[in-house]
């Protein structure tokens, strides 16, 4: 993260963060402080490896909410009324086919700090190689790059759907 540089996200992208924040506040004041007061009631600090587990994960959620909270600042949200669907964009969902497998595919190009490939459809960063090859193509384009195990795809574009996916 470049200081200063605006991150873009997607609307989803940008309340998921706020919700994780949340989340790793309460777990903060509640169990890590939990843990740190049992582990302190246990004696000696000195050699005490359940205070010592607590609080490098409160230092861990620490810097956490710290990323988060940069992030947020200097988010920018994407203005999903802008999608013209013509050619692909930061929180585009596309359809594509593999034209060596034959099989078609969908991903929701998203910023890396929303990437997921294990959602559905998959979340992929515009900053992975598939992600920079799909930026400002269009319908019918047909796009060769290579994964970072060095093997070659060649994807065509089917769709190109507005934010969201819809």
């Amino acid at each position: 993260m470049v200081p200063g540089e605006k991150i873009q996200l997607t609307r989803e992208g940008y309340e998921n963060l706020i919700k994780e924040k949340e989340a790793l506040k309460n777990k903060l004041m509640t169990e890590i402080a939990e843990r740190i007061k049992e582990a302190r009631e246990l004696g000696d600090l000195s050699e005490n490896s359940e205070y010592e587990e607590a609080k490098n994960e409160q230092g861990k959620i620490d810097s956490r909410i710290k990323e988060i909270d940069y992030i947020l600042e200097n988010a920018e949200v994407i203005d999903e009324s802008e999608s013209n669907n013509e050619e692909i964009n930061l929180g585009n969902t596309v359809i594509v086919k593999d034209l060596k497998k034959n099989i078609e595919e969908t991903y929701k190009i998203v910023n890396s700090q929303e990437a997921d490939i294990f959602s559905n459809p998959k979340k992929i960063s515009s900053e992975s190689p598939i992600g920079k090859a799909l930026l400002k193509k269009r319908i019918g384009d047909k796009i060769k790059f290579k994964t970072p195990s060095n093997k070659e795809r060649e994807l065509e574009i089917l769709a190109i759907l507005k934010y969201g996916g819809a």
